[in-house]
């Protein structure tokens, strides 16, 4: 099944995909951001962002730059893709996975911005398992 909108993702992964799907939603992502930057008209936002909550479930930390990736690659992904997606496992571990990367990387300004909206009291009372009902909410399953 090729997955080429939103809601063929959610039926080929669910909003939890098992590890051995989740090479293909991050295969997924990395298509649909290199459209987003290419031509928007050919990208699809809702697929981003869906691509973005199932890796989030996943809370890899190797993903934390991928979704950083797609949230910079365009204004709409950016205003589409929320910072907490970042932190599927948890925003401590996210930061120090950051902080532990390459000075002069692209970790730098995820980590900058994820620092600016702390600050700003955006991950007040964050968790990622509260963040995943709601994104369960969102797209009305009832795996979250």
């Amino acid at each position: 099944m090729t997955v080429t909108s939103a809601t063929d993702s959610l039926a080929r992964f669910g909003l939890r995909p098992e590890d051995a799907l989740l090479d293909e939603v991050r295969e997924v992502l990395r298509t649909q951001t290199r459209l987003e930057e290419e031509d928007h008209d050919d990208s699809d936002i809702d697929l981003m962002r869906l691509s973005c909550v199932q890796l989030f479930n996943a809370g890899v930390l190797e993903d934390v730059l991928l979704i950083w990736d797609a949230k910079t690659s365009s204004f709409d992904a950016g205003c589409s893709i929320d910072v907490q997606l970042l932190c599927g496992a948890g925003l401590p571990e996210t930061k120090a996975f950051l902080q532990q990367l390459p000075p002069g990387s692209e970790a730098d300004g995820a980590l900058e911005w994820l620092l600016e909206c702390e600050a700003a009291g955006d991950f007040e009372n964050f968790s990622a398992e509260r963040w995943s009902a709601s994104y369960g909410s969102s797209y009305a399953c009832t795996e979250a």
